[in-house]
Order: structure tokens, then C-alpha cells, then sequence
């Protein structure tokens, strides 16, 4: 890879990580605001489900798969969700991807 490439994947990487860190935040607030405002809402725990996948959790999947041999496999799944790189795959597909990747 070029350093230039080297480069915007970092910088695809740090706003990732920037984006996660404010959803983070985000939901931390709306857990005091909830606890101070009404005890009903703090009582429901299917509110704070499952937090959505960020993008070095897939990646680091990825990774070790591509590590273990199955780059062709994982190629063709960024293929299948429209992507030729992970950075490009659509995050509301994170999931079915990682599930997909798990079974390779």
C-alpha cells in the first residue's frame, strides 16, 4: 500500500473512532438524564440493546481471518455487500457481515 493510502485509511479510522466515542457519549447522557427524570425509564434495559458494530471491531475480525488464509473468502464477502474494501461496506451491514466472517 502507498503511504497516501496508508494515510486515508488512518484518517477513515480516527473518524470512526470519533464517531463512536459520541454515540458513546451520547447514550451516557440520555442514561443521567433518564436516571434524574423518571426511575420507569431507568428500569427498562431492552432501551440500551445492543450497541451497533464499529468499524475496528469488524476490521480486527477481518484481520485474523485474512491472517488464517481466508483473504479470498473475505474478499468476495466485501464483494456480496458492495464493497471492495471494508471502509467502503455499509455500517448497517457490519453485523450479517460478521457473522458471515465468523463461520469461515
Amino acid at each position: 500500500m502507498s503511504k497516501m493510502n496508508d494515510m486515508a485509511m488512518t484518517i477513515e479510522e480516527l473518524r470512526n473512532a470519533a464517531t463512536a466515542i459520541n454515540d458513546a457519549a451520547n447514550w451516557l447522557a440520555q442514561q443521567f438524564e433518564g436516571a434524574s427524570g423518571t426511575a420507569g425509564k431507568a428500569e427498562n434495559p431492552a432501551a440500551p440493546a445492543k450497541p451497533a458494530l464499529a468499524l475496528e471491531e469488524v476490521r480486527a475480525v477481518l484481520a485474523d481471518k485474512s491472517r488464517a488464509g481466508h483473504t479470498a473468502e473475505i474478499r468476495e464477502l466485501l464483494k456480496k455487500y458492495g464493497a471492495s474494501k471494508l471502509s467502503l461496506v455499509d455500517p448497517k451491514h457490519y453485523e450479517a457481515l460478521l457473522r458471515e466472517a465468523e463461520v469461515l
